[in-house]
């Protein structure tokens, strides 16, 4: 069996973004989160998870049912310490959904080949970004 391409999933401005000004849960942030959990080998990165998936889970717990919630505990944590790409093996094939790179993580792809792994979702702009990301995934 072929494993499954890793994929890795920020919280602010991806799951959680923002509509009418409101903080909350993407538009279809749930249906997302089931399409990933059976599409990739999910991971945190984000800065609410260094090591520990806990903090991020607590994070998002007033935005989500307890379904979701169930879901949500199914990512597996990554740790890192100043740039989210120390916890990413360059030699992998990857898909990093996050909304705002830094300089240092721009060069490591940029470095390593990698840019086309990146996928550019903010949903505090564009609150249906995280829906059309999937629907770009599943074709």
């Amino acid at each position: 069996m072929t494993p499954k391409l890793k994929i890795y999933i920020d919280v602010d401005g991806v799951l959680l973004g923002k509509n009418n000004g409101d903080v909350q849960l993407a538009y279809k942030a749930k249906e997302f989160i089931r399409f990933a959990l059976s599409q990739f080998d999910c991971y945190w990165l984000t800065t609410h998870c260094k090591g520990n998936a806990e903090t991020a889970l607590r994070y998002l717990r007033p935005y989500v049912d307890d379904e979701t919630y169930r879901d949500l505990g199914r990512i597996k944590p990554t740790n890192f310490s100043v740039f989210k790409t120390e916890a990413i093996d360059p030699d992998e094939e990857f898909v990093w959904i996050e909304d705002e790179l830094l300089q240092g993580e721009i060069k490591w792809l940029e470095d390593h080949g990698k840019m086309a792994t990146w996928y550019p979702v903010n949903t505090y702009k564009d609150f249906r970004a995280l829906y059309e990301l999937m629907i770009d995934l599943s074709s």
